[in-house]
């Protein structure tokens, strides 16, 4: 049994490809859509907090007339 055994691994984030246990990526191209994906994630996440600013402020706008 011990002859089956898996060699010590881990995946790639993007692709989830086997890679020895010291890296991140299989490639220099699942490096860079990683990459890709944070400044993606990034921009939505300033991008929530910019609308929710707006969102309270309309709001408090609103209220502050009557």
């Amino acid at each position: 049994m011990s002859s089956n055994l898996i060699p010590p691994h881990t995946h790639c984030q993007v692709c989830g490809k086997a890679i020895p246990p010291d890296e991140t990526f299989c490639s220099k191209e699942c490096e860079k859509r990683f990459q890709s994906m944070v400044k993606k994630r990034k921009m939505l996440v300033y991008i929530m907090y910019g609308l929710i600013i707006v969102i309270m402020a309309l709001f408090l706008l609103s209220r502050g007339g009557t």
